[in-house]
């Protein structure tokens, strides 16, 4: 290498594998930052997204059902807040780990905004139709497909992670 006052210049071949390096470097954090959620993590998200169906259509019942809707309203906001405390939990101990915040930008907006759109859709459109109809059954149909919708993201998550590893 030559020097020239002190500053040392790459050869053309030494500083395309810098850049090389580099890239290498931005696809593993990129890789790391796509890794998915911890397993407990993915179940209690699960059981919150079925959950939501019910305890929604407890709170907009017109009359009482099962419970008092004040009860009903109580449990959404005890669900919530724990779901909250645990995201915060899983985001900590992924950073600490990893180095690197969990970020869902690097998900494929193919897969997401659907996700996005039809998972609210779907769950508060059970509670609308239960409220209409006072057929139960459409609450815990919503809760069985919103846990599926959450095991399946969860799974193309995993093979994506895996994909881009």
């Amino acid at each position: 290498m030559e020097t020239n006052g002190g500053v040392v210049r790459p050869t053309p071949e030494q500083a395309r594998a810098a850049l090389a390096d580099t890239e290498q470097v931005r696809a593993s954090a990129a890789a790391l930052s796509a890794t998915p959620w911890p397993r407990w993590f993915v179940t209690t998200l699960t059981l919150y997204i079925a959950a939501i169906p019910p305890v929604y259509g407890g709170m907009v019942a017109s009359r009482e059902w099962l419970l008092p809707n004040l009860a009903w309203g109580v449990l959404m906001l005890v669900m919530t807040a724990a779901h909250l405390v645990l995201f915060g939990v899983a985001a900590a101990n992924w950073r600490k780990a990893t180095g690197v915040a969990l970020r869902l930008d690097v998900l494929p907006k193919r897969a997401v905004v659907p996700l996005m759109i039809g998972l609210p859709a779907l769950l508060l459109g059970s509670v609308l139709a239960f409220r209409v109809t006072r057929e139960p059954l459409w609450l815990f149909a919503a809760s069985a497909v919103g846990a599926a919708v959450s095991i399946g993201f969860h799974i193309a998550f995993v093979r994506l992670h895996r994909k881009a590893s």
